[in-house]
């Protein structure tokens, strides 16, 4: 018996490090009405590198309810949705090679998936960042904060 539980024990402590591990990547959601399924993401300050999955969930073709996944400072989302928008569908709606864009997905539409993953290093801890969608119209309710841990 006393070696069953010391067996069960070691199990347990062993086992809770993969329990309390910070998760280096998120899920979030978007649909045909226009938000996203989370307000905010916090990266955990162990994660090196940080994945994002975007699922657009809705059924409207990109073209009339397109979603991406962009992240910028706080202080450049504005200037990033609206440079998107010269830009044109084509680009997905952002300025190719904009220094500015931390990480995107690509324009989805209804039922399709995309990942990005990026490095945290360029994130200052304590520092606000916005993501958001870069689609026409979208910026105004598909807007989030992310902040590093």
């Amino acid at each position: 018996m006393k070696s069953t539980l010391f067996a069960a024990a070691l199990f347990v402590l062993g086992s809770t490090g993969a329990w309390a591990a910070d998760s280096c990547t998120t899920q979030i959601e978007a649909g045909d009405q226009m938000t996203y399924s989370r307000a905010s993401i916090q990266v955990p300050a162990s994660c090196k590198t940080f994945t994002v999955e975007l699922i657009h969930n809705g059924s409207l073709p990109k073209n009339v309810m397109g979603h991406n996944w962009v992240l910028t400072r706080a202080t450049d989302a504005s200037a990033v949705d609206a440079a998107g928008m010269s830009a044109g569908e084509a680009k997905g709606y952002l300025p190719e090679g904009d220094e500015r864009v931390i990480a995107h997905t690509r324009m989805l539409g209804g039922g399709e998936k995309d990942a990005v993953t990026f490095d945290t290093g360029v994130l200052e801890a304590g520092k606000e960042y916005t993501f958001f969608c870069s689609f026409p119209g979208h910026f105004g309710s598909m807007r989030g904060v992310l902040q590093r841990g």
